[in-house]
């Protein structure tokens, strides 16, 4: 069975109507993201970021997958599928996809502030200032801020280098290390990048198709479904 390694960024989630930092003011849900989405914050005002990710995560459940989430799901019916998603909601988990590694946390799960591998679920959308993991530290969101290290970065380069077929869906491959996960496609491998805002690839075997990902990626995932023998 062949591997598919699909690598989403903000885009695929924007359509479900979860808004990104990289939104063209700047600003994320009225935020800097100084502000919320640093260690240097989380020391500033901790109740200040709690509270903005309190709100992201009541969004998320409250947002429903869309037809590119579904898609890449149905994909898993004739392909080994591995989604590298830059995202932290849950939504390619809710549209089934069963094997998904998140880059940068997943907003779901709550996180030592002293040591982030303890990791916990959340019942509902709010953490509460005084609620603490088995250390006796106050939990925060399981987010890597800026500022932070990424510790599934050596994961998603390792799978990337072992795909058969690279699809690429709703990033600007402007935030690093995520975006020099490309590189480790080996290059003989055919490589799909869906956006409606090209991002510039310096690759061979690129097939462009710029797109909105509830267009593109169900046009790529029925063209694979059939052409799979």
């Amino acid at each position: 069975m062949k591997r598919v390694v699909v690598l989403t960024g903000a885009g695929i989630s924007a359509e479900s109507g979860l808004k990104t930092f990289r939104d063209s003011d700047g600003l994320w849900e009225g935020y800097n993201i100084e502000d919320v989405a640093t260690p240097e914050a989380w020391e500033r005002d901790p109740a200040l970021v709690q509270d903005f990710y309190n709100q992201r995560r009541k969004s998320v459940l409250a947002a429903e997958p869309n037809a590119a989430h579904f898609a890449l799901a149905k994909l898993e019916e004739r392909y080994d599928v591995i989604i590298i998603t830059q995202n932290i909601d849950d939504l390619h988990e809710r549209a089934g996809s069963t094997k998904v590694v998140h880059l940068h946390g997943i907003i779901t799960r709550s996180q030592s502030s002293v040591k982030a591998s303890l990791t916990y679920p959340i019942d509902g959308w709010e953490l509460k200032m005084g609620e603490t993991c088995e250390l006796g530290s106050q939990l925060r969101a399981h987010v890597v801020w800026f500022g932070e290290a990424v510790p599934m970065i050596e994961t998603a380069a390792q799978i990337c280098s072992q795909a058969d077929v690279f699809i690429l869906v709703g990033t600007s491959l402007a935030v690093y290390p995520a975006a020099g996960l490309i590189n480790y496609v080996p290059r003989d491998v055919t490589k799909y990048i869906i956006d409606p805002n090209l991002p510039t690839v310096g690759n061979k075997r690129v097939i462009e198709m710029p797109y909105k990902a509830t267009i593109g990626v169900p046009m790529l995932v029925d063209e694979l479904m059939g052409n799979n023998k």
